[in-house]
C-alpha cells in the first residue's frame, strides 16, 4: 500500500524565496538531494504542464536513480503540485507532490505531501531524507546576503 508523508517547516525567508528554491535548477541541484547524494537536473521546464527530470546519484557508490514528472499547478509564492515517477521498475506508481507556502511573522511556512510513496522506500528513510533536504534548503535560502555580495 504506498505511503503518504507530510512534512511541516518554517524558514526564515520570503515565500518568493522559497519558491524559486523549488523550481530554479541549479538550486534544487544544490539542496534537493538528502545527504550522501548529488543530484543532476536534467530537465526544468517550470510552467503549468512543464515537465523536469533529475537524477540523484549515491555518492559512496556511484548508483543514480532518475526520476521526473510533470507541473500540474504552479501558483508564485503559494502553490506547487507535480506528479513524479521512477524510472526503476521496483519504483512503481506515479507520485503526487504538494507544496503550500504561507507567508508568516517570521519568514515561510512551508506544508509539504508526498502522495503514493512506493512501497520499496520505507516512511521513515522518506522522512529522514526530507529533513535533511530541508535543512539543506534552509541554509540556502534563509542567508540574507547584500545587494552586491558574492
Amino acid at each position: 500500500m504506498p505511503n503518504t508523508i507530510k512534512l511541516h517547516r518554517v524558514f526564515q525567508a520570503p515565500p518568493e524565496r522559497v519558491y524559486r528554491a523549488f523550481l530554479e535548477p541549479a538550486a534544487i541541484a544544490k539542496w534537493n538531494p538528502p545527504n550522501g547524494f548529488t543530484a543532476t537536473v536534467h530537465e526544468l521546464d517550470a510552467r503549468e504542464g512543464g515537465r523536469f527530470r533529475m537524477s540523484f546519484t549515491n555518492f559512496s557508490n556511484g548508483q543514480s536513480h532518475t526520476f521526473g514528472g510533470c507541473y500540474l499547478e504552479l501558483v508564485p509564492g503559494e502553490l506547487i503540485r507535480s506528479t513524479d515517477r521512477f524510472d526503476d521498475e521496483q519504483l512503481p506508481g506515479e507520485m503526487l507532490l504538494t507544496v503550500r507556502l504561507a507567508a508568516v511573522s517570521c519568514g515561510t511556512e512551508v506544508h509539504i505531501t508526498q502522495e503514493n510513496v512506493p512501497d520499496m522506500i520505507p516512511p521513515e528513510a522518506c522522512y529522514l531524507g526530507w529533513q535533511e533536504s530541508l535543512a539543506l534548503m534552509a541554509k540556502l535560502v534563509e542567508p540574507e546576503i547584500p545587494a552586491g555580495g558574492a
